[in-house]
């Protein structure tokens, strides 16, 4: 294995606390189970993503297929929590001698945004429910915290930039050129929607789309989102299953 894969793979298993630990089964089809032990793993425990080692696999991947294949534009996530799948972007970047691509970290750092009630009742009962309120603390996760994720890894540099605020307020003005991968995690419809309707048009042909929570149907309704946005835009490059909640597609036209 070369040294590079090495490396990677090693700060995947960082990132995810998975040096040491099993991780949850994002497959699981016992919820309670599943959620007991997310709530173990990441909330309560020292993973710097909650992103399982199968979606940090399939980030590599599309993003070492943007740098051979010469895919212009930058890097983006949009809902970081702690910064892991930014941190692992930077690093890839770094890793493969990269230096014309930057990272945006979006996020409010204030944790998700209260969801419309009358037309996303599912989202608000979750939102308002014991499990956020009492356990997730809304995945609210400061600035201050995520910048030092960043220099812990030695990845805070020029070439990252953070996007503060809702999702609404920061992506139509956010100094973006060209982007090689969006990813995509804000849980909710509306924070969906504004990561699809600010971003995508910058997103070069070649370039990737993730969707981290598009297989979710308990909770949210990110699915509704991207549904309606791709029908609307007829996008009909295939969506692809990463694992049972998290989907992507590669932009062809």
């Amino acid at each position: 294995m070369e040294a590079v894969d090495l490396y990677l793979n090693l700060l995947k298993k960082s990132l995810t606390n998975t040096l040491f630990e099993e991780e949850p089964d994002a497959d699981n089809p016992n919820q309670t189970s599943y959620v007991s032990g997310f709530i173990s793993h990441y909330i309560r425990g020292v993973a710097i993503s909650m992103l399982p080692v199968a979606r940090f696999d399939n980030l590599q991947s599309c993003i070492f297929d943007a740098i051979n294949e010469g895919v212009p534009g930058d890097l983006i996530e949009t809902g970081v929590w702690r910064g892991g799948a930014t941190i692992f972007m930077r690093a890839m970047l770094k890793a493969y001698g990269v230096n014309d691509k930057r990272v945006w970290v979006a996020d409010s750092f204030e944790g998700l945004p209260e969801p419309d009630a009358e037309k996303f009742p599912v989202e608000a009962n979750f939102h308002n429910g014991k499990i956020m309120k009492s356990y997730y603390n809304n995945f609210a996760v400061s600035l201050e915290e995520v910048t030092a994720n960043f220099k812990a890894y030695d990845m805070l540099d020029e070439n990252v930039k953070f996007l503060k605020g809702w999702f609404k307020d920061t992506l139509p003005t956010a100094p973006i050129e060209k982007l090689a991968l969006i990813r995509l995690d804000g849980d909710y419809y509306d924070s969906t929607m504004d990561g699809l309707v600010n971003l995508y048009d910058k997103l070069s042909i070649g370039g990737y789309v993730i969707v981290d929570d598009y297989g979710e149907d308990a909770w949210t309704n990110c699915r509704q989102a991207v549904d309606e946005f791709r029908t609307s835009r007829r996008i009909e490059d295939p969506l692809t299953r990463v694992d049972s909640r998290c989907y992507y597609w590669r932009r062809m036209r």
